[in-house]
C-alpha cells in the first residue's frame, strides 16, 4: 500500500507498524469517515494508468550514479536525479553532459556556472496596485513597497 494510508493507531502503539489493515471496530470513527481522521484507500484514488509511477513532469524518475548510466537514459521517456552521493565536481561534469544529450535533470542546476539563477532584477515593485497585480504569491511583498493609490 501507498504511504499515505498507514494503520489505525499506528502511532499509539509501536508493535502495529504501518502497514496498512482496514479498520474494522463498529465504533471506529476512521472506518466511519469521520473527519480529521486518516483516509482509507478506495477505487477513486487511484491515479490513471497512463500516467502511474512518473514524475508530475511526465518524465520516468532515474537514479543516476555515474556517467554510464547517464548515457544510456532516453532524453524523450526519462529524467536524472543525480544521486546525493555524487560530490561537487562529478555533478557538473554530469549536468555538462545531460545538457549535450538533451536530458532533462530533476535536481541540478542546468547553467554552465553549476549556479542559481538570480531573479531579483527581474521582480520590480510597481507604484500603484491594480487588481492584476494582486495574488497570493506577492500579496505580502507588494503591501511593503506599494501604496495604493485608489
Amino acid at each position: 500500500m501507498s504511504k499515505d494510508f498507514k494503520r489505525q493507531e499506528y502511532a499509539t502503539y509501536k508493535k502495529l507498524g504501518t502497514k496498512w489493515r482496514r479498520p474494522r471496530g463498529d465504533t471506529s470513527k476512521m472506518r466511519r469517515y469521520q473527519s480529521g481522521k486518516p483516509k482509507m484507500p478506495s477505487i477513486g484514488r487511484r491515479t490513471p494508468r497512463a500516467t502511474r509511477g512518473l514524475h508530475p513532469s511526465g518524465f520516468n524518475d532515474v537514479l543516476v550514479c555515474n556517467m554510464k548510466e547517464l548515457e544510456a537514459l532516453d532524453p524523450a521517456a526519462d529524467a536524472a536525479r543525480i544521486s546525493a552521493s555524487i560530490g561537487k565536481r562529478k555533478k557538473q561534469l554530469m549536468l555538462d553532459k545531460a545538457s549535450e544529450l538533451g536530458i532533462k535533470v530533476l535536481n541540478g542546476v542546468n547553467n554552465s556556472k553549476g549556479t542559481w539563477k538570480d531573479y531579483s532584477s527581474e521582480f520590480k515593485h510597481p507604484t500603484v496596485v491594480t487588481p492584476e497585480d494582486w495574488h497570493i504569491g506577492a500579496a505580502c511583498e507588494l503591501a511593503r513597497y506599494v501604496t495604493i493609490n485608489s
